[in-house]
């Protein structure tokens, strides 16, 4: 099954992710297929960007968004 979800970056104390739709086995931070926005929650107000149309696509072919990234979408604007 294919997930969109969260892979930390940044350094220690100081997370700043990347959303990537990846394959549900492979590790956090490994291995994904595409990389379709960013979210840096140290600074204010938090910074969330996505390639609408490449989420928007991903979700139409059946990947699952993580329930983090499912509220990142809402806020965005981009439902599922």
């Amino acid at each position: 099954m294919v997930k969109i979800r969260l892979k930390r970056m940044g350094q220690k104390k100081a997370p700043f992710y990347r959303v990537v739709v990846a394959d549900q086995r492979s590790p956090r931070d490994g291995r994904f297929i595409a990389e379709i926005g960013y979210y840096d929650p140290t600074k204010e107000p938090s910074v969330i960007k996505f390639d609408e149309e490449a989420a928007k696509q991903w979700l139409a072919n059946g990947a699952q968004p993580t329930d983090t990234v499912a509220k990142l979408l809402k806020v965005a604007g981009i439902e599922k």
